[in-house]
């Protein structure tokens, strides 16, 4: 009897957990149990039995708290949100290597688990650029250091072939692809970390392979290459800049004027811009030909991009010579590379066939030089004019024309401008109907003089 009350007692203890009975109806059961008889025995063991082996849709069914679900839904929701406010609020001290580091740390030391990892590493890779980062390698092994080791590993073909834990093997993708957009070269320890946490035969692993193979092929394919850092100094980028335009070894870059400040006799501060050019023994060669009675013309400013800095030039050009003026040079056939003047050939050809070469030739006109300044007006390009001359005496006896157009300063000043005035002096409708009504007046009085004078 002593058993049937402690399994009784069992029972109840399981029915006030999933259901509100009163406290009554269990002392009913308990005083009748001391008098039951075996077969109740045996049939409350049963029931005992079936609750303690009982099947997942009565486990789904049971109610679970509010507080709980709205823990859940606080943790789960927005996590992408919480790792980018994490990134804001060190932003407050100052956006460098070491601040980044210190956030990845802080991830890292949260949880063991590496709980949220993948949106952790997206909301960091999203802020590298932010941080001067973005062509760091030490920070991209970092972020790969974040995923937990050994555990998305396939163990089989049938892993390897379903694509084994898909989410964490695009954001490994996702950070190597970062790495090739930006030039950076893997090392040895980004294939020890990708083997580790992938694996040899994942994703991440054959998109490390690609780049191993085709980075090295066309890392220095260019052969004008931009250094990474461009040079701060406006002297510095205008010689870099026009060095890269003009592409000739025997061009030499004269700087005309430095920036500095003046004042003048009035004591006021005037600041003079930096005023350099370029010019090849070639082009002398051709301004030296170049005919005194027709004009050569100054024109710009004409964008050029390095990287993500902008920088504008100026040139000295002269309008295509006519066709019946032109005077046809023979080549000197031990310095013409390109095309070959003869072809001593003895092979019988067709009638079909030309021994000319069909090359498209576009003549805008010979440069005759080139500058960079900061102010682009004309008393500034007249000053490289000027010192052009030195090398250049026939400048004194050509005419020369500006056609400049209008800067990138200049034109947002003038469309603030126009804003401006449209804003302020923008008439009313209402005087805009007296004028419209006038004019309409005006117009049927002139119709009616002109009908009188026919009927005259």
């Amino acid at each position: 009897m002593k058993c049937a009350r402690c399994l009784l007692q069992l029972q109840c203890l399981t029915l006030v957990g999933q259901s509100a009975r009163p406290a009554a109806q269990y002392g009913t059961l308990l005083q009748s149990a001391s008098s039951s008889q075996l077969n109740v025995l045996h049939k409350t063991q049963h029931q005992v039995l079936r609750r303690f082996h009982g099947s997942p849709a009565c486990a789904k069914s049971r109610p679970v708290r509010a507080e709980v679900i709205n823990e859940d839904n606080k943790k789960g929701d927005g996590s992408l949100v919480t790792y980018d406010n994490l990134f804001e609020q060190v932003t407050k001290e100052a956006q460098t290597k070491a601040t980044f580091i210190k956030v990845v740390n802080v991830f890292l030391k949260r949880d063991v688990r590496r709980r949220g990892h993948v949106e952790f590493i997206y909301a960091a890779l999203k802020k590298m650029p932010e941080f001067g980062v973005e062509r760091d390698l030490e920070v991209y092994n970092k972020l790969l250091d974040i995923f937990p080791k050994e555990v998305f590993v396939p163990v089989n073909f049938v892993q390897r072939m379903f694509n084994h834990y898909p989410r964490q093997q695009e954001c490994g993708v996702q950070i190597l692809e970062q790495m090739e957009n930006y030039g950076i070269m893997p090392n040895i320890e980004t294939k020890v970390l990708l083997v580790q946490i992938f694996g040899l035969k994942g994703h991440p692993m054959r998109k490390y392979q690609r780049i191993m193979y085709w980075f090295p092929k066309f890392k220095h394919i260019n052969p004008f290459p931009i250094p990474q850092q461009l040079p701060e100094d406006p002297v510095d980028l205008a010689r870099l800049s026009l060095t890269r335009i003009a592409n000739d070894r025997d061009a030499k870059v004269i700087v005309y004027q430095l920036p500095c400040t003046d004042i003048t006799e009035s004591g006021e501060e005037v600041t003079l811009p930096h005023v350099i050019g370029i010019q090849s023994p070639s082009q002398m060669e051709l301004l030296a030909k170049h005919n005194p009675s027709k004009p050569v013309f100054v024109e710009g400013p004409f964008p050029l991009w390095l990287r993500k800095t902008c920088v504008y030039y100026y040139i000295l050009r002269a309008d295509p010579t006519p066709p019946e003026e032109k005077i046809e040079e023979p080549y000197d056939p031990e310095r013409c590379f390109f095309y070959p003047l003869q072809l001593d050939l003895d092979l019988d050809r067709d009638m079909g066939e030309e021994e000319s070469f069909d090359v498209e030739d576009l003549d805008e006109g010979p440069v005759f030089a080139m500058c960079m300044t900061s102010r682009g007006d004309e008393a500034t390009l007249n000053q490289w004019i000027s010192g052009l001359q030195q090398n250049n005496p026939i400048l004194g006896q050509v005419p020369t024309l500006f056609r400049l157009d209008a800067g990138p300063k200049e034109l947002q000043g003038a469309a603030d401008s126009e804003s401006g005035h449209d804003h302020h002096q923008r008439p009313d409708p209402e005087t805009q109907r007296e004028e419209r009504q006038t004019e309409k007046e005006i117009v049927e009085e002139e119709l009616q003089r002109r009908s009188r004078g026919m009927k005259q």
